[in-house]
């Protein structure tokens, strides 16, 4: 039985085409897997999603701060999570943007690299 998700309520990213029901990067049906496939995974706009790390207004503590995700207020609580996960510290998301405590940035670019995002170091 092939294992492919039937039912699932996460509205996540599209990641399997929807003909072959293959990954994107292992798609080789006829569409080439631009059916249904996202159309950019940098920010609307074209601004980009930056990672950068900063200290005004905080008390003197480094946060990084990831800004222009694309995606739901849901899925940025979730990638929040695992970013704490990652760097393991806490954080927090406030107005679209994903702050993370002490400097993290390239742990963060790596990870965000890793899952497809084009990422880019703000600020130096």
């Amino acid at each position: 039985m092939p294992d492919r998700l039937v039912y699932s309520t996460d509205g996540g990213r599209v990641t399997h085409c929807p003909v072959c029901h293959q990954p994107y990067r292992h798609c080789r049906c006829e569409s080439g897997g631009k059916l249904g496939k996202p159309a950019s995974t940098s920010a609307p706009g074209g601004g980009g999603i930056r990672v950068s790390r900063e200290r005004a207004q905080r008390g003197g503590k480094t946060v990084t701060v990831i800004r222009g995700l694309p995606i739901s207020q849901a899925e940025l609580e979730t990638l929040a999570r695992n970013l704490k996960r990652l760097c393991g510290a806490g954080g927090t998301v406030k107005e679209g943007t994903i702050e993370i405590q002490g400097d993290h940035c390239d742990k963060i670019l790596a990870h965000l690299q890793q899952l497809g995002y084009r990422a880019k170091r703000a600020g130096g």
